[in-house]
């Protein structure tokens, strides 16, 4: 039974973990950043195709230890890759290292590209060529210590990758990492979901797509699709399956806006694309000036880091107005909160009830939870889990 890696963002091991049990993988294992399990090549399909917040799908083809960069050579010389792919796939090749006693990643890597093309040019005499913008097949290495473990990519392009959203604003949130701020956030489709700062509409996106029974994967091709084992009747009956499960597009209660009319606009140009326009209603406001489009909701927000909306000081000045709209317009609410600024949680004047620890690439931010109860506002009676600081 072949063994595979899924990265995921840093903070949704477990849900990545839930989600795979939930599809049958086997021997399932999390570690920081993604889970290692086991199963058929069917669940490779599926999780390519139905994972929200999986970042790629990688297929164990090779663990090994090694002492020197010969080692290195000759583990990956002797594995039979023109069992796998075919000479005419164009390849590139990744590596990622903890403690690595080898001097130079840059040599090793060239090692790895140099001993696949030699294995191919000892079988067919012919060599496939090097594509590092849009290759056919990736190879990934992944060293820690004496151990190195090789990987071949079956998803091709990373998963939060979906094909739609064509069109981004400055400092887009990527899409597995919003999907898994909504699964965190517990909202349920069907329910009041409120973007306020919507930016190029990824939230909204991934929310009407949930709510549609809109696989992530639908719309895109993979790199299993390029492997010689590629069961073309298996996926093209998961695919059409897929496609028939879904529930056609109709107004949802997904709301979004934003200050600027032009994040509006490719917000809408990208639920446009996705068939997605009719579900999701966008309005041009001020997050300080707009009101609650339901009584009971879920707010997601991925407040700015200090690029989008100028320096600190203007920060300074948003938090804690934004944390009085909260109580006067919002009880009944939930809002979700994700930052990197860690003076919010000052600034605010609101406790929030839960903070969940995430990463935004490289970047270590918080998931903010606030609960906002009914009659907040009342100036007797500041009724909030958590307390308001003054």
């Amino acid at each position: 039974m072949p063994d595979f890696f899924a990265p995921c963002p840093r903070g949704l091991e477990a849900l990545l973990q839930s989600d795979l049990e939930n599809m049958g993988a086997q021997h399932v294992k999390r570690t920081d950043g993604g889970v290692h399990f086991s199963g058929d090549w069917a669940l490779c399909y599926r999780a390519n195709l139905e994972s929200r917040v999986a970042s790629r799908v990688l297929w164990r083809v090779s663990s090994s230890t090694y002492r020197t960069e010969q080692d290195v050579y000759k583990t990956v010389f002797d594995l039979q890759w023109q069992r796998w792919f075919d000479v005419s796939n164009t390849i590139r090749v990744n590596v990622t290292a903890i403690r690595c006693p080898l001097k130079s990643l840059e040599f090793v890597t060239l090692l790895i590209k140099d001993a696949v093309c030699d294995r191919f040019r000892a079988h067919c005499n012919e060599r496939p060529s090097v594509d590092t913008l849009e290759p056919d097949t990736r190879i990934h290495a992944f060293i820690e210590d004496d151990q190195m473990m090789l990987y071949l990519d079956t998803s091709g392009e990373p998963l939060f990758k979906r094909g739609v959203r064509m069109h981004t604003n400055i400092a887009p949130i990527r899409e597995n990492l919003a999907a898994g701020i909504l699964l965190l956030s517990g909202w349920k489709p069907g329910t009041a979901l409120l973007d306020p700062m919507c930016g190029s509409g990824t939230f909204l996106i991934e929310a009407a797509q949930m709510s549609l029974n809109i696989q992530p994967g639908i719309s895109r091709p993979f790199g299993f699709e390029r492997l010689k084992n590629f069961d073309a009747p298996l996926w093209n009956k998961m695919r059409e399956q897929a496609v028939a499960a879904q529930i056609a597009p109709h107004p949802l209660p997904i709301y979004g806006s934003d200050l600027y009319g032009d994040a509006l606009k490719t917000a809408y140009r990208n639920l446009q694309e996705a068939g997605l326009d009719e579900c999701v209603e966008l309005k041009q406001a001020n997050i300080l000036d707009i009101e609650a489009p339901a009584a009971e909701g879920t707010m997601v927000a991925n407040l700015p880091y200090g690029e989008r909306m100028g320096e600190l000081e203007e920060l300074a000045v948003l938090y804690p107005k934004l944390g009085d709209a909260l109580k006067k317009k919002f009880g009944g609410w939930t809002a979700y909160l994700f930052t990197a600024d860690k003076a919010i949680l000052k600034l605010m004047r609101l406790s929030p009830s839960r903070k969940t620890p995430l990463f935004n690439g490289a970047i270590e931010c918080r998931l903010l939870q606030y609960k906002m109860v009914s009659g907040s506002n009342r100036k007797d009676a500041v009724k909030i889990q958590g307390h308001a600081k003054n």
